[in-house]
């Protein structure tokens, strides 16, 4: 007699997109609450400018999901191309955003658990390679939210996604 095991999904790949741009979502909030001034030049001990961490979300985010999709893997490319715009930082984190979806339904399920060479950096699966993408923003906007509070701003609420 044979058995059939039923294998329950924990989250899917669109609930894994999803996850992320709510974080992306909340990311640009943080952005937007900068004074354009203060988001390229406060900074504290010592630390980046959050415009300057937006720069390296910005180089990972998209170039890492077109990695994932086609295993290519370009060098990270952190310099300012927003001239120190906010205006330009959130348009290129808006193309950021279509590019992670427009190349997302690209990535072959089996990719996640291939070994690749992420940006020719370390070596590590797909998924875990994902997820450092996704942590290292939350990590960024972590300090973008200690930023606007040494400013006297209030920071969007990091659990409205």
């Amino acid at each position: 007699m044979e058995t059939q095991v039923n294998q329950a999904t924990f989250i899917t790949n669109q609930q894994v997109l999803e996850h992320w741009q709510g974080h992306r979502a909340l990311t640009r909030r943080v952005i937007e609450a900068f004074p354009e001034k203060d988001l390229f030049t406060f900074k504290i001990g010592g630390m980046r400018t959050f415009g300057e961490m937006v720069g390296e979300l910005l180089a990972i985010a998209g170039p890492g999901v077109i990695g994932l999709a086609t295993n290519e893997w370009k060098a990270l490319d952190e310099r300012d191309k927003s001239q120190e715009s906010k205006e330009k930082l959130l348009e290129f984190w808006d193309q950021a955003t279509e590019v992670i979806n427009e190349y997302w339904s690209k990535i072959p399920e089996e990719r996640f658990q291939e070994t690749q060479s992420a940006f020719g950096m370390y070596e590590n699966k797909g998924y875990a390679s994902l997820l450092y993408f996704v942590d290292n923003e939350i990590h960024h906007r972590g300090q973008g939210y200690v930023y606007l509070r040494a400013l006297g701003i209030e920071p969007p609420a990091f659990w409205e996604r």
